[in-house]
């Protein structure tokens, strides 16, 4: 007990020297020379010193860092003997405690460590841009390309995720490239429509609207059109008579897109094809329009070629061509819940027409209904055509109404008569399956077969197929040339009955 009273005694008179010593304004240690600066970021605080500790740097046990005279206190800070409120000032020669974590003042913007606010807009800062701000009018008369093109460059030269908003309006624009590779992902977030000149120009391989190179980029259209008034240049299209097909400009282009999703936009009124992706690897469009009348020639609503794993989500397409048109070089592709016509159907094709064509592997076509069109599924290349390869090749799940001829393969394709007639075309067509496929047929051939006498087709097979006409010619028929193909399932009509002859 002596011992314990002993105790109490010395820590007490302790107590009272170091209350009169703070009291009086004497620190209990003087600390290092200039120990009166603010510590470097991240510096941790000597014992002793009575330096003000910038946030986050711990002060080393035993230290009574001092704050300096007008220095913050923030409510609740780490060792305080009670929560200051919010802008209180600590006295000069308040001591913390032991421990406690230091509060810096303010550094000026763009001191080291310190990130300064950027102004908006500025080239390196992720976030939004508006095309209204960047001068677009959207009164559908004002050329706003120039605001187009400066809020995409500003956009791909940031360095984290960008989003490029388009309020409501009709913006009209001239040809613009959306061009990468971008610094960080890029949103085009629409709300507003495009609009293309009415000038019919002769520009071969060109695009109105270009996506190029860009990895990670999104396209929200929410309903947005982008309208290419074409009206005009489909009179001016002699593509039936000459062959010529590629003097005007595609609607839109997307090439060299990565890891790229195109979300909700309509294609309307095309000078030429309404979408073409090309070179593309892992897209996903989804909820796509395509609005053109029976008229517009050469107008094929989505081109795909030498692309990987591209996925057509759900679409509506009507135009005066192919609804869906697959190229050369497409591998692992799904197209599904496409709804087309009126317009020519859902072709693998043509193939064969140009030297060192890539081949086509994996397509899947599914679950879509095709109304009122001069095809339905089908495969086409061209006679006389250098060697070339499509298989593994499945159209499925699709409902036919008033379709003509709705299951096609075509190796002797032959649209301008201007193709070696006669000369077996050198497509391998292998593993191609048509399977559950019903509805009504526009024509009393519903199932007609022509392969190559040359290289002939391997694996073709019908499963479940219910097909009716009603016309006067008599009940529906399937024709075939050069192929014997396997068969399941339900037969309607019966296939191979006639034997398939070139032409409608």
């Amino acid at each position: 007990m002596v011992g314990l009273r002993r105790a109490k005694t010395v820590l007490l008179v302790l107590v009272v020297v170091i209350a009169s010593t703070i009291a009086n304004g004497a620190p209990l240690d003087p600390g290092p020379k200039g120990s009166g600066a603010a510590a470097p970021v991240g510096a941790t605080v000597p014992g002793g010193a009575n330096a003000a500790a910038p946030a986050g740097a711990t002060g080393t046990g035993g230290a009574n860092a001092a704050a300096p005279a007008g220095a913050t206190v923030p409510a609740g800070a780490k060792g305080s003997p009670a929560a200051a409120p919010v802008g209180a000032t600590a006295p000069v020669g308040a001591t913390a405690p032991a421990g406690a974590v230091g509060v810096p003042a303010a550094a000026p913007a763009g001191a080291v460590g310190v990130p300064a606010a950027a102004p908006a807009g500025a080239v390196g800062v992720a976030g939004s841009l508006d095309v209204k701000a960047a001068g677009a009018k959207g009164d559908g008369t004002t050329d706003d390309t120039a605001a187009f093109v400066a809020a995409w460059k500003t956009a791909c030269e940031a360095a984290g995720p960008s989003t490029i908003t388009v309020p409501k309006g009709d913006y009209l624009v001239n040809d613009l490239e959306f061009l990468g590779p971008c610094k960080g992902p890029v949103t085009l977030e629409m709300n507003g429509n495009l609009k293309a000149p009415t000038t019919v120009d002769a520009k071969p391989n060109c695009g109105w609207i270009d996506f190029t190179n860009l990895v990670d980029f999104t396209l929200n259209g929410n309903g947005a059109i982008f309208d290419g008034q074409g009206s005009l240049a489909w009179k001016a299209n002699d593509c039936a008579k000459t062959g010529k097909c590629n003097s005007l400009p595609i609607n839109v282009r997307f090439t060299g897109l990565t890891n790229s999703k195109i979300i909700g936009i309509t294609s309307t009124n095309s000078k030429l094809f309404h979408m073409n992706i090309l070179n593309c690897k892992n897209v996903t469009l989804e909820n796509i329009g395509i609005d053109a009348p029976p008229e517009s020639l050469n107008t094929d609503g989505i081109h795909i070629g030498r692309s990987n794993g591209v996925n057509l989500i759900g679409a509506k397409i009507k135009t005066g061509d192919d609804c869906v048109s697959i190229g050369d070089g497409t591998e692992n592709l799904i197209v599904e819940n496409v709804e087309c016509g009126p317009g020519h159907g859902i072709a693998v094709g043509s193939l064969g027409r140009y030297p060192n064509e890539q081949p086509v592997r994996g397509v899947t076509v599914r679950k879509s209904l095709i109304k009122n069109t001069s095809n339905g599924v089908r495969i086409k290349t061209w006679p006389g055509s250098p060697p070339g390869i499509a298989s593994n090749i499945i159209f499925e799940d699709i409902t036919m109404d008033n379709v003509s001829t709705p299951i096609l393969i075509d190796q002797e394709y032959c649209p301008y008569a201007d193709c070696k007639a006669g000369v077996p075309s050198k497509v391998k067509l292998s593993d191609v399956t048509f399977k559950n496929i019903k509805g009504t047929s526009a024509t009393k051939i519903a199932v007609k077969l022509i392969c190559s006498i040359g290289t002939p087709c391997t694996n073709v097979a019908l499963a479940d197929i219910n097909l009716v006409h009603n016309g006067v010619e008599g009940p529906a028929v399937g024709a075939c040339a050069n192929v014997q193909p396997v068969l399941t399932g339900q037969m309607l009509p019966p296939a191979c009955t006639e034997i398939a002859k070139p032409g409608p």
